[in-house]
C-alpha cells in the first residue's frame, strides 16, 4: 500500500512539472497567451488550448508509463527465463493467444495478490499480460488461459489507447466547461467589472471541476462495462468457445477478488461493481452476454 501511495504522488508530482513545461512550450511556439482564459478578454480558442493540454497530458503520460506503473505499485514479476512449468505455460499461453490476435508478444508476468489479472501497455505491440497468484491457485488451466485471453484481447482491441483517448477528451470537456460557467458567473452574476477574474470564477470553476468531474466518470466508466463484453467475447473467440470465459468468471464470483490500484482498475478481469462508476458489469450479466453467445 505505502509502495502504491508513494508511486503515485511521484507520478503526479510528475504530471504536474511537466504540465508546466508543456504550457510553456505552447506559449512560447504559438504565441498563445494563457493570461486570457478567463477575465474580461477570455478567448474560447486559447481556453479550448489550455484545456487540452491540462486534459490530455496527464492520461498521455498515464498511458506511456503504464506498464512501469503496473510492475511498481502492483509488484510484478516479469518472466524473463521461466523458472517451472507454470511459468513455462503461461509464456506459451500468452504466446499462443498474441499470435491468434494478431499482435507481438506481451511482457508476462505474476504478482502477490488476490484472484485478478490485468493487461497494460502504451501499443497493441508494447504490452504487459499478469495474472495474480491468487489467481493462479483457484482456477484451473482453461480457465486461466480464458482469462489470459480476456487481458490479450483487450490489448488487440487497442482498449488502453481508446481509454486514454475517452479520459483525455472528458478531462478537457470539464476543464473547458467549468471555467466558461465561472467567468460567466464572475461577471454576469456577481458583476465583477475588473480585467482579472474574481472570486466566483474560481469558486465557480472548483465546484464544477467537481460536478462535471463526477458525470464525466460516469461516462468513462460505462466505456470501460462495454470494453468488458468486448474482451469476454475475445476470449470466446480465441479460445474457440465461450464455455471457458463462462467457467472462468463462475469461478471469480465464487472466491476472494482484489482490486487493483486506480490507475489499472479498467483493464482488470475483475473491478469495482453494481453502480454507475463501475469499471465491470456485474459477472452475472457478461455470464449472460457468453451465454447469448454460446447459443
Amino acid at each position: 500500500m505505502l509502495r502504491r501511495i508513494g508511486f503515485f504522488l511521484i507520478t503526479n508530482l510528475a504530471i504536474l512539472v511537466i504540465f508546466s513545461i508543456v504550457l510553456t512550450i505552447v506559449q512560447a511556439v504559438f504565441g498563445v497567451n494563457f493570461g486570457h482564459i478567463a477575465g474580461a478578454n477570455q478567448d474560447y480558442l486559447t481556453l479550448l488550448i489550455y484545456a487540452a493540454v491540462i486534459g490530455f497530458t496527464g492520461s498521455i503520460i498515464s498511458l506511456l508509463m503504464s506498464k512501469s506503473i503496473a510492475k511498481w505499485t502492483m509488484g510484478v514479476q516479469v518472466i524473463d527465463q521461466p523458472r517451472d512449468k507454470l511459468e513455462a505455460w503461461l509464456l506459451e499461453t500468452v504466446r499462443s493467444h498474441a499470435q491468434k490476435a494478431g499482435i507481438a508478444m506481451p511482457e508476462v508476468g505474476i504478482y502477490q495478490g488476490e484472484a485478478n489479472a490485468f493487461a497494460t501497455g502504451p501499443t497493441r505491440n508494447n504490452s504487459l499480460v499478469s495474472v495474480s497468484t491468487g489467481l493462479l491457485a483457484t482456477m484451473n488451466k482453461e480457465e486461466v488461459a480464458a482469462v489470459l485471453a480476456h487481458e490479450v484481447s483487450h490489448v488487440s482491441n487497442g482498449d488502453m489507447v481508446s481509454y486514454m483517448l475517452i479520459q483525455g477528451v472528458m478531462n478537457t470537456f470539464v476543464v473547458f466547461l467549468s471555467r466558461i460557467i465561472g467567468n460567466f458567473v464572475d461577471r454576469a452574476v456577481l458583476r465583477n467589472e475588473n480585467d482579472a477574474p474574481g472570486i466566483g470564477y474560481y469558486v465557480t470553476s472548483i465546484i464544477l471541476d467537481i460536478v462535471l468531474g463526477v458525470l464525466a466518470t460516469i461516462i468513462v466508466a460505462y466505456y470501460s462495462r462495454a470494453r468488458e463484453y468486448r474482451a469476454d467475447a475475445g476470449a470466446a473467440w480465441i479460445m474457440g468457445s465461450p464455455r471457458p470465459m463462462i467457467n472462468a468468471l463462475a469461478r471469480l464470483g465464487s472466491v476472494p477478488t482484489e482490486e487493483l490500484a486506480p490507475a489499472l482498475k479498467g483493464f482488470g478481469v475483475m473491478g469495482n461493481i453494481g453502480d454507475l462508476f463501475a469499471s465491470h458489469p456485474p459477472i452475472e450479466s457478461r455470464i449472460q452476454a457468453l451465454q447469448a453467445l454460446e447459443r
